[in-house]
């Protein structure tokens, strides 16, 4: 039978080789060994205390000894501090390093900010070494002869470190040089001004101090491409004769109406006058029975006035005749 005696040195050797698994799983010791290999005096009550504070120690201790293999000042708390507030460690401490290569003041204070800001700092470090061109699309604008003249333009921008947090970005230079080259080929009086002298659209833009408030220093804007497009002083011209022409005929047309209604009108009248002609004829056979009732007129009287109808009636009907045959002829 087994003594418990001799259970007692196998539980205490799993008992240590469990503490050792928590120890070696909890606290980082090969990291611990890294930092001090690589001259970093990190204590390991530092690395519990960042188990404890839910950092991550390798993204913070990896960074570290780079900074201090690169010369770079930083230290355990700057940072954990950045990492907790949600920034890249990693991005900063290469960032810093950069600067140092390049000779360019930046210090841990400002490149964090950066970082926090959403920029990326080691991007603007690299663009403060190698200048960025920036290609805008055609931007078309009208010179004064109504030609429109389409330019794109290559913007050579360099980042601006103390403007990084707070400054505008790429959007607003394009936006800047857009208005720039609008603005200067509509004060040229001819499309062939432009085409002759596209440098001077660099040199009016570039003199109206577009990178104030960005991130950015602009270095240069050249012309890469200048095209013809329409000739919209030609269009408007006759968009507006068109409608000139649309005008006037509607004004044509509505005299037109007037006229046709005055025509209906008169036609109207002329009936009236007719109509009224013919009520007073009625009234002649009536006049003449009440004057031969009266007496006022006679039997001989009123044979002479049939006499008189009927011999106007003959002389109308031979005037037709005539007509006719002359008509036939």
């Amino acid at each position: 039978m087994l003594n418990i005696a001799d259970l007692i040195p196998l539980i205490l050797i799993g008992i240590i080789v469990f503490a050792l698994v928590v120890l070696f799983t909890f606290i980082p010791v090969a990291l611990w060994i890294s930092a001090l290999a690589a001259g970093v005096k990190v204590s390991i009550f530092t690395l519990i205390g960042m188990r404890l504070r839910r950092v991550v120690p390798i993204k913070v201790i990896s960074p570290l000894i780079k900074a201090h293999k690169a010369g770079v000042n930083a230290n355990t708390n700057q940072l954990e501090s950045h990492y907790l507030a949600g920034g890249n460690v990693d991005r900063v401490v290469n960032a810093l390093i950069a600067a140092q290569r390049a000779n360019i003041e930046l210090s841990f204070e400002r490149a964090a900010a950066i970082d926090l800001a959403g920029r990326d700092v080691l991007q603007a470090v690299q663009m403060s070494v190698n200048p960025k061109v920036i290609e805008t699309p055609f931007i078309a604008g009208i010179a004064m002869n109504g030609i429109e003249v389409k330019a794109k333009a290559k913007i050579t921008v360099r980042a601006n470190i103390e403007r990084l947090v707070g400054g505008a970005g790429e959007e607003t230079v394009i936006a800047r040089v857009g208005e720039g080259v609008v603005s200067t080929i509509g004060s040229a009086t001819s499309h062939k001004q432009v085409l002759e002298n596209p440098d001077s659209i660099s040199r009016n833009v570039l003199n109206r101090g577009l990178d104030a408030g960005t991130a950015f220093e602009i270095l240069s804007i050249d012309i890469a491409d200048v095209d013809i497009g329409k000739n919209i002083g030609a269009i408007l011209q006759t968009d507006q004769a068109e409608a000139d022409k649309n005008i006037a005929q509607a004004k044509a047309e509505e005299r037109r109406a007037m006229a046709v209604a005055q025509e209906q009108e008169m036609i109207a009248r002329v009936q009236e006058m007719r109509a009224k002609v013919v009520e007073a004829e009625a009234t002649v056979p009536l006049a003449l029975a009440e004057a031969l009732r009266t007496g006022k007129m006679g039997v001989m009287d009123y044979m002479n006035y049939r006499n008189i109808g009927a011999d106007t009636q003959m002389r109308d009907s031979i005037g037709r005749m005539s007509e006719d045959d002359s008509e036939k002829e």
